[in-house]
């Protein structure tokens, strides 16, 4: 991976939110997209070396448990052709990502919709902190999803602010220093603009809501036009120019106009210390499993634990493979029988001829959950939501596909993950519900303090055809006491200082005119 280095050569570091300390390692704006590649390049190597097969264009359908519920393999189907194939295995590990889709729009993938996850709780799995959702504080709308403007913006120095006047309506570069309303830095001086993200999130909320942001709408600035274009170009380039295309301004030199979008779920497949879920020969790693982040992820944490969680899974799951007893699963007609399960499902989506529409339930769904289970909960939204989602599911048994073609259909492989979202949304609005109190990414204005005594626990949800069945199990903190988190007093963290600037607002004229000149004598690089 091609991480960011200083002119010694040394890794390069940045601070992300919930630190004081520069300790995130990056490359530059891009650090996911570069791990990506690297990832995939090893996938392509060791295809080549007949070491890995791989299945690209397939969904996983099913679990295959034998007599003793122990994994034996899973059904997937072709997106293609809709053809279901089992995949026979000793161990499964599930590294499937998060459930954003849940909530309509969110900064995950479109396919990140927790299907997968849904399926081994349904099928016995224990799904733990489902409630704990990340809300990041800098996103913006598309028709499609939401598009992060990554935590790297605020860890070079970019700044959040609104007009101090509610009905200024000059344009942002216009607006003196003094006129600027920096609400973070004002409020937690220590952390400033890089508190962590769900602190951030309902500054930012609470802003709008009380009709302070820009131009009245639920938008604040993200500013960083008092840092060199240059050197803006070099360290985030990649999502300067995601903001150029998709909104049509140049934050080199206009500021950023950002909202909280849904991003992470802290929640996921209960799991041991070696990964292990309580289904024998069923592992998960990643965002699909709960171990790492309790109530609340900090910028940057992700990657360590996707790393963690893999590095810890791979070999435990193949000291289980050496160990478990094969058996004739694949004869005794385990794995047929699961297929025909399968394809049956299937088969009762293809001919349903319902008045429903699937996508409309889809979009009903996702907007009652960003409504009520996101930024701030109540608990009368929480139960109304709940039985929203009683009555999409009741809804969901009449929909039609609408399409006569099922090659490369899409309808077939939504609805089956439609169905599942439902369930995986019933988990987190009802963890929500049950939790009275704020910890972390939840919080509930009518119970406003963290419950240690009742609460400093874990969220077990089991399955069962009439609702989620919850249980706790109480959090070790022999270890570490818990403290009363608290970012409004302490040191100032040190500022980012960046040539020529040192993120002083005055200057930033002559600044912008200097590069306007070098784009004009063309030395300026892109």
């Amino acid at each position: 991976v091609p991480f960011s280095r200083t002119k010694e050569g040394l890794m390069d570091f940045r601070r992300f939110g919930g630190t004081l300390h520069n300790r995130t390692a990056f490359a530059g704006a891009s650090t996911g997209q570069q791990l990506l590649y690297a990832l995939d390049e090893q996938v392509r190597r060791y295809e080549t070396l007949n070491q890995v097969t791989k299945y690209e264009g397939w969904e996983m359908l099913s679990l295959i448990l034998d007599d003793h519920q122990v994994c034996r393999g899973l059904v997937a189907m072709n997106l293609q052709t809709l053809e279901l194939k089992s995949f026979a295995a000793d161990a499964v590990i599930m590294a499937t990502g998060g459930p954003g889709m849940i909530f309509g729009k969110s900064t995950n993938s479109m396919t990140c919709t927790g299907s997968a996850a849904s399926v081994c709780y349904q099928q016995g799995a224990r799904y733990a902190n489902g409630e704990f959702i990340q809300v990041h504080p800098t996103s913006i709308p598309g028709e499609d999803k939401l598009r992060l403007m990554s935590e790297s913006a605020r860890g070079e120095g970019g700044r959040v602010w609104v007009p101090r006047n509610t009905a200024d309506s000059r344009n942002a570069r216009d607006i003196p220093d003094a006129e600027r309303w920096y609400f973070l830095e004002e409020k937690y001086p220590a952390y400033g603009n890089l508190v962590p993200r769900d602190i951030a999130t309902r500054e930012i909320f609470q802003i709008c809501l009380d009709g302070h942001g820009v131009g009245g709408e639920n938008q604040v600035y993200l500013d960083l036009t008092h840092i060199p274009a240059e050197t803006l170009t070099r360290k985030l380039g990649a999502i300067l120019e995601i903001y150029e295309m998709f909104v049509g301004d140049d934050p080199r030199y206009v500021p950023m106009r950002i909202f909280p979008g849904v991003h992470y779920s802290m929640g996921g497949l209960w799991v041991d210390f070696e990964q292990r879920t309580n289904i024998p020969g069923l592992f998960a790693a990643g965002e699909c499993d709960y171990s790492i982040h309790g109530a609340n992820r900090l910028g940057a944490n992700s990657l360590v634990s996707c790393v963690y969680g893999g590095f810890v899974a791979a070999p435990a799951a193949i000291e289980f493979a050496k160990n478990v007893s094969r058996g004739n699963t694949e004869t005794n007609g385990l794995h047929d029988a699961e297929v025909k399960r399968q394809q049956e499902i299937n088969d009762g989506i293809i001919k349903n001829e319902g008045t429903e529409n699937q996508y409309q339930i889809h979009e009903e769904m996702g907007k009652w959950m960003t409504d009520n289970v996101t930024v701030v909960r109540y608990n009368d939204r929480l139960k109304a939501t709940d039985e929203k989602l009683l009555e999409l599911q009741e809804r969901f048994s009449n929909i039609s596909i609408n399409d006569s073609n099922l090659w490369a259909t899409q309808a077939v492989p939504h609805a089956r993950q439609l169905w599942n979202m439902l369930q995986l949304a019933r988990v987190i609005t009802l963890g929500a519900l049950n939790r009275d109190e704020s910890r972390g990414a939840h919080y509930k204005p009518d119970f406003p303090e963290r419950d240690d005594e009742k609460f400093m626990k874990t969220t077990i949800a089991e399955f069962s055809d009439e609702s989620p069945i919850f249980s706790y199990e109480a959090v070790d903190v022999g270890l570490i006491e818990p403290r009363k988190r608290d970012y409004s007093s302490g040191k100032k963290a040190p500022q980012v200082p960046q040539p020529g600037s040192e993120l002083k607002p005055e200057g930033r004229e002559e600044r912008w005119a200097e590069d306007e000149n070098k784009i004009e004598k063309g030395s300026f690089k892109e």
